[in-house]
């Protein structure tokens, strides 16, 4: 494939100008320009498809990449130097994601022209929908932190359009903001990170990064008495701490379902959530040099269990996947922090299929029965056979159940972490990492299928619900015969290629086999007669060797690259790790334990479920521990923390402060009391003016020359005797003063 600007251009470009279409023309296109949307999505999806074949199939080395430049502008002049390039840098991973990326968004896509159909901002929807598939897309293609942050910020201000589109809904607006300033707080380290990095390296390009570091370019460098990687790894992680909702900056995105669900679907599974992730793989090797990695895995561990133990007790269907999204990015930054690099991808792009069907599948709920609160739902299964088929098979690969790609991708960093913390020699605190993270595990398995029994199984609930409450149907329900009562029956879902076939479509790729070849993810059952482990192949984290002296290439209309002989991957049973004190050994043997109780974990977590919501043997826990879950359903009380104690009384105590300062202090003394030094000022320099340079120096200067003319005319007066009189004055004196 030729890497020219026709052929990489689209994959950004197409969405982009569905947007401007969109935006300036969609009322005027029919069906207000969803399909432009689709198909600008399906254009992206076909190209980036090409990239993919290119390096997966063709099986490129995990160090071979392809990096492209042009002058974005230069002000240099001179010996002064001042030029931005910007360009693509696509290797295994961009091509990977790129994939996944728009193939999930075209499949959001194309369920939301059914989702929106009939919803007031239709329109609006399908403004932004494209132009933040397309940042997420531009995010990837970047080669260099500062592009990477534009296309940052341009997915902020599209979730927080899509977030709250429902302007009419205060909760909605609110919610937007609440993800707006959130995200702020880790944007702002993030480019204080890329700042530093500009001033000391000269470029923030991944390559000129990597460089950097395997020339020592960082040794040697402190900002506020830390090392100068360890300054910069912490402003880049607290960036992604952000905008992948990590503790404590996660409290925004569970609020992030108060926009439609197929936005949401696209935020939590494609697009904004996965940056931060991105941008900690792609900086790892700053990581590990600023010597950080601990603390991003007990951060991730941190917000995996936090999470999963909130999600136990949510009664709302998109509230209990929103934090499981928190719980399942937890585990991803848990992964990049214990040195499990290509299972933390892999995770991202596993969780990305089967987060985007389980958020579509709620919708699909929503859409037919109006209602999401679950204990009011229930023997959904037989109405709606298709969504329950594809939820049930994301939420056995979000529970890590074998032969589901959950378990492939999440397990292996359980086996990572589990070795991290107990084989690698790290600090005996670590430990808590692989305990939290296999806690989070039960309880993922656990509220997964309390959700999912609440929903598809037991009495259907719905009927009860809009009698008692005497609310419409929506002609989703007709009167059931042969009955005296007031029931409504469900009308059963069919076959469309809108509205279930995308669920479907994303339900296949839950299988564990199509990441990792084999039906286990533990190299046992091997798919079509051999071991196709072309995750680990392709996947590793950066050699940054491989990045000294390397020769930028021009982008434009011709590939000017040597492809006579490309590097391979071949499979040499990589272990995927690359954490501290790698040991294969004892790698094999973690993650042989912690596959073994995985399963254990995760099945004792459905068993429960099972015998609280369908056996009801056990009652839940609410009962019998209401203290406990008071704490949960309040959520820690971090919102009450964060708006009561840091906003009302903090900040906007701060704010009070400040105002008193202006108006008590700058205002009554610097700017009411420069007004009496003015007047002071002023009668000193009138009297001054009225005294010294008028009375004296104006004024004075006349009187002298009048009293030099008085004087002038008597010496002066042209009469001879005058003179003469004078004279003999002056003689005579002259005369006595001689004889004295």
């Amino acid at each position: 494939m030729e890497y020219t600007v026709g052929n990489i251009a689209p994959i950004f470009l197409a969405p982009v100008l569905a947007f401007i279409i969109n935006a300036f023309f969609g009322r005027k296109l029919p069906r207000q320009g969803d399909w432009l949307a689709t198909l600008s999505i399906f254009v992206s999806f076909v190209f980036s498809a090409r990239i993919f074949s290119d390096f997966v199939f063709g099986k490129f080395a995990t160090d071979f990449f392809i990096h492209k430049t042009f002058t974005w502008f230069d002000l240099s002049y001179g010996t002064y130097i001042w030029k931005v390039d910007m360009g693509i840098y696509i290797d295994n991973m961009s091509a990977i994601m790129l994939l996944m990326v728009s193939g999930v968004a075209t499949l959001i896509h194309l369920f939301s022209t059914w989702y929106m159909e009939h919803d007031e901002k239709h329109g609006r929807f399908f403004i932004f929908l494209p132009l933040f598939t397309s940042a997420m897309l531009g995010l990837v293609l970047s080669d260099n932190l500062f592009s990477l942050f534009i296309f940052w910020e341009i997915m902020g201000f599209c979730s927080y359009s899509l977030i709250g589109i429902y302007n009419k809904k205060e909760k909605a607006g609110d919610a937007s903001l609440k993800a707006f300033m959130t995200t702020r707080v880790g944007d702002v380290f993030l480019l204080l990170g890329i700042v530093a990095l500009w001033m000391v390296i000269g470029s923030v390009a991944y390559v000129d990064i990597y460089a950097a570091i395997a020339e020592g370019k960082f040794t040697g460098q402190a900002v506020l008495g830390m090392s100068f990687a360890t300054f910069t790894a912490i402003c880049i992680f607290l960036g992604a701490m952000g905008k992948s909702a990590q503790f404590p900056l996660h409290v925004w995105l569970p609020d992030a379902m108060m926009g439609p669900t197929p936005g949401s679907a696209l935020i939590h599974a494609a697009t904004m959530v996965t940056a931060g992730v991105w941008v900690s793989l792609r900086m790892y090797p700053l990581m590990v040099l600023g010597d950080i990695t601990w603390f991003i895995a007990v951060i991730g561990a941190i917000t995996a269990f936090g999470a999963a133990t909130i999600a136990t007790v949510q009664t709302d269907i998109k509230a209990v996947l929103a934090y499981s999204t928190l719980s399942q990015l937890g585990y991803m930054i848990m992964g990049v922090g214990v040195g499990s690099y290509n299972a933390a991808f892999m995770h991202v792009i596993t969780h990305a299929f089967f987060k985007a069907c389980l958020f579509l599948s709620a919708g699909s709920i929503i859409h037919s029965v109006h209602e999401q609160e679950m204990p009011k739902l229930g023997g959904l299964r037989k109405y709606l056979p298709y969504t329950h088929f594809a939820m049930m098979a994301c939420t056995l690969a979000i529970a890590g159940i074998p032969f589901f790609s959950g378990f492939v991708s999440k397990d292996r960093i359980l086996g990572d972490a589990l070795y991290y913390g107990f084989m690698a020699g790290q600090n005996p605190l670590l430990a808590i990492v692989p305990i939290l993270g296999f806690a989070g595990a039960g309880l993922t398995a656990f509220y997964m299928f309390r959700m999912m029994f609440l929903t598809f199984y037991g009495e259907n609930r719905t009927h009860a619900h809009h009698d008692d409450h005497g609310h419409a149907t929506h002609g989703l329900a007709k009167p059931a015969h042969g009955h005296d009562d007031h029931h409504h029956e469900i009308h059963h879902e069919h076959l469309d290629l809108r509205s279930n076939v995308p669920l479907l479509i994303l339900s296949v790729f839950t299988l564990g086999f199509w990441f990792c070849g084999t039906v286990t993810g533990q190299e046992f059952g091997k798919v079509f007669g051999k071991k196709t482990e072309w995750f680990k192949v392709l996947v590793e984290a950066p050699k940054v060797e491989r990045f000294v002296n390397h020769a930028r290439e021009p982008f434009g209309g011709i590939d000017l690259r040597d492809k006579t002989e490309l590097p391979h991957a071949h499979y040499h049973h990589q272990s995927g790790y690359a954490g501290p004190n790698p040991d294969d050994h004892k790698l094999h043997s973690a993650h042989t334990i912690g596959a073994l109780a995985s399963i254990v974990i995760a099945f004792s977590g459905v068993f429960l479920a099972f015998l609280m919501y369908i056996q009801h043997t056990l009652k839940p826990w609410a009962t019998k521990l209401p203290g406990l879950t008071t704490l949960l359903q309040n959520k820690y009380y971090f919102d009450n923390f964060y708006i009561d104690i840091i906003i009302k009384k903090g900040l906007l105590g701060l704010n009070r402060g400040l105002a008193w300062f202006d108006l008590g202090v700058y205002d009554r003394f610097a700017v009411d009391g420069w007004a009496s030094v003015n007047r002071v000022l002023f009668k000193s320099s009138k009297w001054f003016d009225n005294v010294v340079v008028d009375a004296i120096g104006v004024d004075g200067t006349g009187v002298a020359v009048n009293l030099f003319n008085l004087v002038l005319r008597i010496l002066q007066s042209g009469k001879i005797q005058f003179y003469f009189i004078m004279l003999i004055m002056v003689l005579a004196s002259y005369i006595w003063t001689v004889n004295i």
